[in-house]
């Protein structure tokens, strides 16, 4: 096992890692409301970006709140799914197999 070459692996699959993360900064994930009232737009690093909120649900402080709730929780889960599988993919193409370093760079 040669192991400065693992170690420059090592050292390259975190900078590839590190530009994942930042790449994963510009997609956006969109997630509404069943009834389009609320919009959320979030990062796939979970980053909000924006909020829309239709005027009706400005009369209703539970029900906004159940509705930033409900669609905020929907859009996380999708960004938290996008952004594991992204760094998945980057780790499991270019790790060497170190028994105990599975989740070393998550």
């Amino acid at each position: 096992m040669d192991l400065m070459g693992m170690m420059g692996k090592l050292r390259e699959t975190q900078q590839k890692i590190e530009d994942t993360k930042k790449r994963l900064d510009t997609v956006l994930i969109d997630e509404q409301s069943s009834d389009n009232l609320l919009k959320v737009t979030l990062t796939a690093n979970t980053k909000i970006k924006s909020i829309t909120i239709d005027d009706s649900l400005l009369e209703d402080k539970e029900q906004l709140e159940d509705y930033l709730i409900l669609v905020l929780n929907k859009a996380i889960e999708k960004a938290s799914n996008v952004n594991q599988t992204e760094l998945d993919a980057v780790t499991k193409m270019d790790m060497p197999m170190i028994p105990g370093m599975e989740d070393m760079f998550k």
